[in-house]
């Protein structure tokens, strides 16, 4: 076992609120169970579910650790029993992981199925970035409504974090791609991420624009995380037998809906969380994107889009720059070696 000291230093709060709740505590350095890797953290991601949950709104999972973050990339610096030979478990790898919770800290316990090799190349801000927008998309987008190449793919929010990922890897693996985006700014940057189709929602109807686009033929498949009032747009710009997905209602959710247009069109309208699937099934996407996207992103072809990096200790910073919507991309915090 490598040494480490035995407390850390982490994020947390004391009581639901904006960003200026998050502050420095120090809290015993976690040990590593069954099946469970110790990482000594460089970087961690910032996710909106961190911001939901600070405002107490998200509770975590039972049995997770209250500190918020849900990625990061790092070290391996202690290994608990069943684990195997595999290399990229071994003490001092470099690794990514997906976690349910405690990213905020010096130290993280991950389950050894959601734990990556950093791809080559990167940094480990951007191998950071990687796992809570890739095993979301990847889980979503591509295992649970099956998009395949020639399709007509829709991703609200192009910018976001889910958004830049969903663009590059529906490009990657074939299909045509439109997005919705709030700015000219926001829309140059997904056009450079391979987006054929750019909306600028405050400028534009989305749905007039897409049946202009596909001669009201529709999208394929949609991934939305606006909820409120664009599950019925979504449905009106949906192809017959069309699959939407929601990952998350950030506009609210719909008190009155149509159910017509779903049964006209014979659309399947689903929807998934991430954080509370069993490690199992978080283990299964590892596996598919480190051998279906992993040499995608060693060979350059697709990898994180980066907005800004914050220093740990300035975690409000990091939320206050996700909720002003203005970034491109993934917020990351990088912990002080």
């Amino acid at each position: 076992m490598a040494s480490h000291p035995s407390m850390m230093t982490a994020i947390g709060y004391k009581s639901p609120g904006g960003p200026d709740v998050l502050a420095a505590e120090t809290r015993p350095v976690p040990a590593p169970g069954e099946g469970e890797v110790l990482i000594r953290i460089a970087c961690a991601g910032v996710n909106r579910p961190d911001v939901i949950q600070r405002k107490g709104l998200y509770p975590p999972p039972p049995g997770a650790t209250d500190i918020p973050g849900l990625e990061v990339a790092g070290e391996i610096v202690g290994r608990g029993p069943g684990l195997g030979e595999a290399a990229h478990l071994a003490l001092g790898a470099k690794v990514c992981a997906l976690v349910p919770g405690g990213g905020y800290a010096e130290y993280v316990c991950a389950p050894a199925g959601s734990v990556l090799p950093v791809p080559d190349g990167l940094s480990m801000e951007q191998a950071a970035a990687l796992p809570e927008t890739f095993f979301t998309v990847w889980s979503n987008v591509f295992d649970r409504v099956g998009l395949k190449a020639g399709e007509r793919f829709l991703v609200h929010g192009g910018t976001s974090g889910i958004g830049t990922t969903a663009i590059q890897l529906a490009k990657a693996f074939g299909a045509e791609v439109f997005t919705t985006v709030g700015s000219p700014e926001k829309a140059e940057a997904a056009r450079n991420l391979g987006a054929d189709h750019v909306i600028d929602y405050n400028a534009q109807d989305f749905v007039e624009e897409i049946q202009t686009i596909t001669s009201k033929e529709g999208v394929h498949v949609i991934l939305d995380m606006v909820g409120g009032d664009y599950v019925e747009r979504n449905w009106a710009v949906a192809a017959v037998e069309g699959r939407i997905c929601q990952i998350a209602t950030l506009n609210g959710t719909s008190q009155e809906v149509n159910f017509s247009k779903l049964m006209v069109k014979r659309l399947i309208h689903t929807g998934s969380t991430l954080r509370a699937r069993d490690a199992a099934f978080k283990a299964a996407i590892a596996s598919q994107l480190r051998e279906k996207v992993w040499p995608l992103i060693a060979s350059g072809k697709l990898g994180p889009v980066m907005d800004s990096t914050f220093d740990l200790a300035d975690a409000a910073g990091a939320h206050r720059r996700m909720e002003s919507s203005g970034h491109i991309g993934k917020i990351v915090l990088r912990v002080p070696s």
